[in-house]
């Protein structure tokens, strides 16, 4: 028994199960949202330091949902991301998606949905997603990207429950978001409960970036938030809840399976890519602030294995470092495709803790007058029209900066009331 008690692992194993026993008491309330109450100091193990817990995904607690699930019909958003690792809480890393895991477990799996870029990931940016069987499983696979982008009532009508697990990366026009908020809608309407996997936001440490206008509203940006949110999937589903942003103000019966031993200042490693041009840690960190260049003229990475690590165009200004964008995984169409093109490198930039704006203001000063520097979606990844017309009038990074304070702190007033982690 000491023996027991001295393993760590063991330990680890014991307390999670503990947590796990914990939340199968908690039950649907009828128009009610509810998530898991228990603090972080019960989670937290003794005599163990904050940097070496381990963070284990809502995924990997099967023992807090799968009761949930039993002898109901269920449909299943879900994409590559949606993993469970095997033994959760060993040394060794090894994955199972979470679809043939619930089977594995005979429960009943009507459909799934999956958001843009597919259910297995494979698709670009924008590419349409068709409706598809899984080849492994034979089940139907229901697109929410292109015309469909909200599950229909008839596409529910023989559900009786959504399970969501999608990993995200905290960005506003990065669209996981805006598919969970039209999930959360359509279960609303049609009276569906709706149990949430919750996953660690890789940039969850910071708020930054102009808020989105409601005149601005797309499926880049949905709601009044900042473009860096500091929220996980299931804090923003509770905000969404609370301050009724959805459809005709429907709340959405709401279950969260929250992260065990997640703080906004956690450090955590994607262990699959989010999407086909967001490839590794560094690349998730620099999109906040490179993600604007979709809106523009100027290439960021894609085409090349540096997705979002890079910027440039053929004609900057010619300097030693340059590449050339070809077709690839993710990529069919990259700006520039087979030109070379001169711009920054940074692969071994500083991990950012703000949205960078120095970068985009560089590629706009060395855009020729002649060449149209915004495109059509520039605005709807800003949420509004003000942040190309300070461009454009020459404002530094400082001032533009200055401009976004007064919207962002009042947003962290509701942010605060929906936060589960510390």
């Amino acid at each position: 028994m000491k023996r027991l008690i001295r393993s760590k692992n063991t330990y680890l194993i014991l307390v999670t199960e503990l947590i796990a026993l914990v939340l199968l008491f908690s039950s649907f309330s009828a128009k009610s949202e509810l998530y898991s109450t228990l603090t972080y100091n019960e989670k937290r193990l003794p005599d163990a330091h904050a940097d070496s817990l381990i963070i284990v995904p809502a995924a990997d607690l099967m023992n807090a949902y799968l009761p949930y699930l039993q002898g109901k019909k269920i449909a299943v958003v879900a994409n590559q991301t949606s993993i469970v690792k095997k033994g959760s809480l060993s040394s060794k890393i090894e994955y199972t998606h979470l679809i043939d895991t619930l089977l594995s477990h005979d429960i009943t799996i009507q459909k799934v949905f999956a958001p843009e870029h597919g259910f297995r990931g494979r698709m670009d940016a924008g590419e349409k997603v068709d409706d598809d069987k899984d080849i492994k499983t034979g089940l139907t696979i229901i697109s929410l990207y292109g015309k469909n982008k909200k599950p229909t009532a008839a596409q529910l009508k023989d559900v009786d429950l959504v399970l969501f697990d999608i990993q995200d990366v905290g960005v506003r026009f990065y669209t996981y978001i805006s598919t969970m908020s039209l999930v959360m809608e359509a279960c609303a309407e049609s009276e569906i409960p709706l149990v949430i996997l919750d996953r660690p936001n890789p940039n969850g440490h910071y708020i930054d970036g102009p808020v989105l206008e409601s005149e601005h509203n797309s499926f880049l940006g949905m709601h009044e938030v900042p473009l860096v949110y500091g929220m996980t999937m299931g804090e923003y589903a509770k905000m969404v809840n609370g301050e009724f942003w959805l459809k005709d103000s429907v709340v959405c019966q709401l279950k969260i399976i929250p992260i065990l031993n997640y703080t906004h200042q956690s450090k955590y490693s994607l262990p699959v890519r989010p999407s086909p041009n967001l490839p590794n840690d560094r690349s998730v960190n620099l999109y906040p602030s490179l993600g604007f260049f979709e809106g523009t003229i100027i290439n960021a990475g894609r085409g090349t294995e540096f997705q979002f690590q890079r910027y440039g165009a053929p004609f900057f200004p010619a300097t030693e470092f340059s590449y050339t964008p070809e077709e690839n995984f993710g990529s069919k169409y990259p700006k520039f495709k087979g030109e070379k093109c001169y711009g920054v490198d940074l692969t071994d930039a500083d991990n950012q803790n703000q949205v960078n704006l120095e970068w985009l203001l560089d590629a706009f000063s060395k855009t020729p007058e002649d060449r149209s520097f915004f495109g059509k979606t520039f605005t709807a990844h800003a949420g509004n029209e003000m942040l190309r017309k300070q461009i454009e009038k020459g404002l530094t990074s400082e001032e533009i900066r200055k401009s976004w304070t007064e919207s962002i702190e009042n947003f962290k007033l509701i942010r605060e009331k929906y936060l589960i982690y510390p």
